[in-house]
């Protein structure tokens, strides 16, 4: 019968090891698995670590344990030629592991499938080199003799651009060589979750919460860019340092004991990267350090990197010896000199940066806040306003958020939702920034910030945030801290701070009131406008609802290209005689935000330029005269316009213009359709079905409608009147802010009119202008001389 050795055994259920990856199968640990390969028998002996008992070669499948990590189980072959090399030479054997079939697929899904990026490997290291420097630093706690003789707790990367390789060492727990068959042989086996699961299942249950690893797969991510990978580790359990080698297609991976003086390590462990030759260029120092500082910026521990740096000195410049004088007293003059710059190379510590969303916000400084932000999102101005929180309860994290200063060159964010604004971490560990909407909704694509939590459901290669409850949870917090932000803002003694930053983001909200419904009242407080009241300084909703007469029940406002036009519209002549305000959305997007929030505070928003404007001041007797005296106007005016309007109607919103061309109650405003019409792919079909219905409205008040009325009734096939009702459509159509069909034509009625009217009016009779050639120069030469002499003597006289 076969057994798991005790050490073994004793180390898979204490803490197992301290690398959360795993490798391809191998073969089980056994009581002989120490001893010296030196028989005869060249018969291949192999042993499972799943099942206890005779082994059967013919039921050597693989095994599935979706419980505790896949393990595949495989074969270890033990060479006698390589052990009776090893006599010879003195070294220690080398055992030699085979994989099966079924783990040379994954590994080759793991290699060239799971990472979209290949620069992620450097990550994934350091993570693991934390994990290992984590873990001494527990069991430290109730065992201090592990930390001695094995130097400070930090993390050391070192690259041979020449040769292009990569060395990563860490000072940490290390790996027994059963634990490098366990965890570096077993792929998808993470020995950072054993180690918790350890924690859990023991009295020490308090966790430590900095460990990162959990799917055990972070290791092979080496083979992205190197060819070979050789581990060396040594653990202060074991008095002996072990090496592993792996190649990317290879079959098999090999186990020794390291024997060379020269690579002993006190304690931790060794990686030593070969890279491709494509991937050559990751051993360039900077590219290290700027993936360090990219992914590893927060790791607990210090990481250094290997740079050259230089220094400045002042050196002596060789001069002629010809050229040297002596003066009287026999001294020489002073040599020349030059400053050059020493290069040397040397250890530099990369993650000086600390995580300050880890600390009590009530010991950060608002200096300590707008300097971390200036750093990780690479700005120069201070942001507006910081966001520092903690969330508990059913989803835990720790976030710090910014509203910046000034929108980032381009100002293409609100139109693309993929931004860079938001930075994941888990762990501290930074995961990605590439987000489409997961954790910020699109109009608000413009806050920056930080998010690190200890646990959320990411893939297998830590790239991707997969979309579950607790992600949706974690956005409606987010979002609902941002508003928080926003809104201090806006309630801010400072005005000018909110009007920046309503210059710079303020369509993102409008953008909100469209996008998202369930934030309608936390976005409605922020918005602002012009209104005919205040037309230099714009108003929030809030100020407008404040200033409404006792007697108004709603929000009116007026769609326009410019506060100019929206303050000269034929539509307001009623309501500023009221003093009632209205509102001007001068922004594309505006009437558009306007329409899909509806109400505030239970008041409606109504477009003073559509059909059916109730301004409270209904009078039904004198509105049922005037339809009586003006029936037959109307009709007669709908007669000749025919189709270009549905209705002609008496107005209740015009004091001095004669008429007014309105929409309908459920179609575009004259402003939309402008808008509509300037879209590349607009849909020319939806178009005329939404401005089909315009209805004319006259004052009757006015003087050209009297003098219309009049001639319904005495000539109503007046060419004059119809030439004059034709133009009165087309200016009510400018007026009204829609486009004219035929401007040319619109050109002509108007040349005609202004001809009949100017007629004769300044010009001279045909028999004037004739004779005066004839009778003109003589008396202006007599008015001329009278002119001049006359006051002169006068003058004279006196």
């Amino acid at each position: 019968m076969h057994r798991i050795s005790r050490r073994s055994l004793s180390s898979i259920l204490r803490h197992g090891a301290p690398y959360r990856n795993a490798a391809a199968p191998i073969s089980c640990s056994s009581p002989h698995s120490g001893s010296v390969v030196g028989e005869t028998d060249t018969k291949v002996r192999w042993h499972s670590v799943l099942v206890g008992g005779k082994c059967n070669p013919a039921k050597s499948t693989t095994q599935l344990n979706l419980k505790n990590g896949l393990y595949f189980g495989g074969n270890r072959y033990e060479s006698t030629a390589a052990a009776s090399s090893s006599d010879a030479t003195g070294a220690p054997p080398v055992e030699k592991y085979e994989y099966q079939a079924e783990v040379s697929r994954l590994m080759d899904l793991i290699v060239n499938s799971l990472y979209s990026n290949k620069e992620v490997f450097l990550r994934e290291l350091i993570s693991n080199a934390s994990d290992a420097l984590d873990k001494l630093r527990f069991l430290s706690v109730t065992d201090p003799d592990l930390l001695k003789g094995g130097g400070d707790l930090d993390i050391r990367i070192q690259t041979d651009t020449d040769n292009g390789i990569i060395n990563i060492t860490d000072s940490g727990i290390g790996m027994t060589r059963e634990e490098l068959v366990d965890c570096l042989g077993t792929i998808a086996q993470s020995g950072t979750s054993k180690f918790l699961k350890a924690l859990k299942d023991s009295k020490d249950a308090g966790g430590d919460n900095n460990l990162i690893g959990q799917f055990g797969v972070g290791f092979y991510s080496s083979f992205l860019v190197a060819d070979r990978v050789v581990v060396s580790t040594k653990s202060p359990k074991s008095d002996k340092q072990y090496v592993w080698q792996g190649e990317a297609n290879a079959s098999s991976y090999t186990i020794q004991e390291e024997t060379d003086p020269e690579k002993i390590l006190p304690r931790g462990t060794r990686l030593t990267l070969y890279l491709k030759r494509d991937d050559k260029g990751f051993a360039h120092p900077e590219r290290i350090q700027k993936l360090v500082k990219n992914y590893s910026q927060f790791v607990s521990f210090p990481i250094y990197t290997w740079q050259e740096k230089g220094y400045t000195k002042e050196v002596e410049v060789d001069g002629d010896p010809a050229e040297s004088k002596k003066d009287e007293e026999g001294k020489t003059e002073k040599k020349k000199t030059k400053t050059v710059v020493e290069k040397y190379w040397d250890w530099d510590l990369t993650n000086e940066t600390q995580p300050i969303w880890l600390r009590n916000p009530k010991e950060v400084t608002t200096e300590d806040y707008n300097e971390f932000y200036k750093k990780t999102f690479n700005e120069y101005l201070d942001p507006l306003a910081s966001s520092h929180f903690t969330t508990e309860g059913e989803v835990e994290f720790r976030s710090i958020l910014y509203v910046p200063a000034v929108t980032p060159m381009g100002k293409d964010d609100m139109i693309n939702p993929k931004t860079k604004n938001i930075r994941l971490h888990v762990k501290r560990v930074f995961i990605s920034d590439d987000f489409d909407g997961e954790l910020f909704p699109r109009y608000l694509s413009f806050v920056k910030g930080v998010v690190d939590s200890n646990d959320l459901p990411l893939n297998v290669s830590r790239e991707i945030l997969q979309e579950s409850r607790i992600v949706r949870i974690m956005r409606k917090r987010l979002v609902r801290k941002a508003f928080d932000m926003i809104l201090g803002i806006s309630l801010s003694e400072n005005r000018e701070d909110y009007e920046k930053f309503w210059e710079n983001f303020g369509k993102h909200l409008k953008l909100g009131c469209i996008e998202d419904r369930e934030n309608h009242k936390r976005l409605a407080p922020l918005l602002r406008f012009f209104s005919s009241q205040s037309e230099d300084v714009m108003i929030s909703l809030d100020e407008y609802v404040e200033n409404m007469k006792p007697e108004q029940k709603d929000i009116y406002y007026i769609a326009a290209d410019s506060v100019t036009s929206a303050s000269n519209t034929p539509f307001l002549e009623k309501l500023l005689q009221k003093d009632l305000e209205v509102l001007y959305l001068v922004d594309p997007i505006d009437e558009v935000a306007i329409t899909n929030l509806k109400s505030y505070k239970d008041k409606n928003f109504i477009d003073i330029s559509k059909e059916d404007l109730d301004l409270g001041d209904k009078n039904e007797e004198k509105e049922k005269e005037i339809k009586q005296e003006f029936g037959q106007t109307c009709d007669w005016i709908k007669k000749r316009l025919g189709d270009k309007v549905a209705s002609v109607q008496i107005s209740n919103r015009l004091s001095t213009s004669p008429c007014v061309l309105v929409s309908g109650k459920f179609g575009w405003s004259a402003n939309m359709e402008r808008l509509m019409k300037a879209q590349t792919v607009g849909d020319t079909s939806s178009l005329e079905y939404m401005r089909g219905r315009r209805v004319f409205e006259i004052n009757p008040e006015h003087q050209i409608i009297q003098n219309l009325n009049a001639a319904s009734r005495i000539n109503p096939d007046d060419a004059d009147a119809f030439r004059a009702i034709d133009l009165l459509y087309d200016a009510a159509l400018v007026s009204s802010g829609f486009t004219p069909e035929n401007p040319a034509e619109l050109g002509g009625k108007i040349y005609e009119m202004m001809g009949l009217a100017l007629s004769g009016k300044w010009s001279t009779p045909v028999a004037e202008v004739q004779e005066a050639p004839v009778v003109q120069p003589e008396p202006t030469m007599e008015t001329l001389e009278a002119e001049v002499v006359e006051p002169v003597v006068a003058d004279s006289q006196k």
